[in-house]
């Protein structure tokens, strides 16, 4: 017997909670105290018709975790029909939103890549923004990131012909139009509706290589597709108008989180594998368990207050992490260095590891065989007071000097600014990573916006280029910056022994 809406309706409490997911029902009541997203939101949409809502957040691939008794039964389009649908929690936080202005400012008016984070406060929800905002603790690694590229200053050399300037590079052996890539962001139908298919599309235009990630809105063979329908597209509008052959095509690569369950990690390399469109895998090493995402904690336990005083000990649970946007399964705090094998088997391509802070790491990673290292630190979002990228570089040209030329380094972290880029290439790094501010330029603008930030960063590279005197990346060396400020900080082992 088909379930009824009236019936379906009647559960949306604490003690039944009931939500309809692609003409699914699901019974979540034994979820509500595990729900990374806190159970809040589950409330807000229980009783409706949720698909819209999950998708912004999740693919329905999530939906393989809930347990197969939580499985009640399916409806069909006039039980749908007669359903309300959800959205009140993803789209507002109600009493908690603060006063913010809903007017966005138009496209041509953002003319630095800041800019668009202040275009994405007007229009995102808050419990999206802080999301996306939150940093670990007090927000010190954060800061520390910012602060890393001011640090270092530019050595310009005059009268150098830069009349024509070349800013292609390699990311693992292959072409790229410029030495930055998009980092890998979770979630990102938390901005857009677009999600991750705008911004693969956007890349694919510009010819931009971009990272994506295991925490994705949107199928990663959906996301593949996409990303070759675009460039298939682009080819054929370039054939026609004549366009240019030699401007290096845009590349995707694939983050990889390794959950408690290599099982689950096994499957995510082969979905990858399989689509044939994803030329490394970057494995995340900085994430043993989730950090403290301070906003994020004290947002959660406000919503579960807000929604229902029997969530009391729900909001108790969130102030210290344990609903996190993440659950602990997710990760696998027992990973080691000889994981690394069975990882770099299934995929049996380039392997770069994500998140690595000090230089003695990157020496390991090359003895263990892999192709690439990310010098990050989440961007602040794990360890507290972690050291910024280009500390952590500086750190490895000083004690394994000749490192930087035997295997791809890449930085990230708190890069707002295309000619900042050079300073990272100058001092060994192949590529740099950049984050948040395409985002919020998604967020804000949807596939447009990511196309004008990623034109703005390309704008100020090839600017930096020529005030710096450089007419390739080739003359992106040391003697162009003096990080003189940041040498200061590094860590000096002699200074370390008590």
């Amino acid at each position: 017997m088909q379930l009824s809406a009236e019936e379906i309706a009647s559960h949306r409490s604490t003690s039944s909670c009931w939500l309809v997911l692609d003409f699914k029902v699901w019974d979540v009541t034994s979820y509500l105290n595990e729900h990374p997203g806190g159970a809040a939101v589950l409330l807000e949409n229980a009783g409706c018709d949720a698909t819209a809502e999950l998708r912004k957040v999740h693919s329905m691939d999530i939906l393989s975790y809930l347990p197969k008794e939580a499985f009640l039964g399916t409806i069909d389009d006039a039980v749908l029909a007669a359903l309300p649908i959800g959205g009140a929690p993803a789209e507002s936080t109600g009493a908690l939103e603060t006063e913010r202005s809903k007017e966005l400012p138009h496209i041509s008016s953002i003319v630095v890549p800041n800019d668009f984070e202040a275009a994405a406060n007007a229009v995102m929800p808050l419990k999206s923004l802080t999301y996306v905002l939150s940093s670990s603790h007090d927000g010190s690694a954060i800061l520390a990131n910012l602060e890393s590229w001011r640090a270092i200053r530019f050595r310009p050399r005059i009268l150098h012909d830069v009349g024509i300037v070349d800013p292609r590079s390699t990311i693992l052996g292959t072409a790229s139009a410029f030495p930055f890539y998009v980092s890998p962001m979770g979630q990102l139908g938390r901005g857009h509706p677009v999600a991750e298919i705008g911004l693969v599309r956007a890349l694919a235009r510009r010819g931009v290589h971009g990272v994506l990630s295991t925490e994705s809105t949107a199928k990663v063979e959906e996301v593949a597709a996409a990303f070759l329908d675009e460039k298939k597209k682009l080819a054929g509008e370039q054939k026609g108008a004549g366009g240019d052959g030699n401007r290096p095509e845009a590349q995707l690569h694939f983050q990889l989180y390794i959950p408690a369950d290599r099982a689950i990690a096994i499957q995510r390399i082969r979905r990858a594998r399989a689509t044939g469109v994803f030329r490394s895998i970057w494995v995340t090493v900085d994430t043993p368990v989730l950090g403290k995402r301070s906003a994020d904690r004290k947002l959660q336990a406000a919503e579960a207050l807000a929604a229902s005083p029997e969530l009391a000990a729900h909001a108790e649970r969130a102030g210290f992490g344990l609903l996190a946007h993440a659950g602990s399964s997710q990760f696998n705090s027992s990973l080691t260095w000889e994981d690394l094998k069975w990882i770099k088997e299934e995929w049996g391509g380039p392997v770069v590891l994500k998140g690595v802070q000090a230089a003695e790491d990157v020496a390991l990673a090359m003895r263990f065989g892999v192709d690439g290292v990310l010098l990050s630190n989440h961007g602040g979002r794990q360890m507290h007071d972690a050291p910024d990228a280009l500390t952590t570089l500086l750190e490895i040209r000083t004690y394994y000097p000749g490192l930087v030329d035997r295997l791809d380094v890449f930085v990230d972290g708190g890069c707002r600014d295309g000619a900042d880029v050079l300073k990272a290439v100058s001092l060994g790094a192949k590529a740099v990573g950049i984050g948040r501010p395409f985002f919020y330029a998604l967020a804000a603008y949807g596939e447009k916006g990511v196309e004008r930030c990623l034109d703005i960063f390309s704008d100020e590279l090839v600017t930096g280029m020529r005030l710096a005197g450089m007419k390739s990346l080739d003359e992106a060396r040391p003697e162009r910056v003096n990080p003189s400020r940041l040498l200061r900080d590094i860590w000096r082992p002699e200074k370390s022994r008590l």
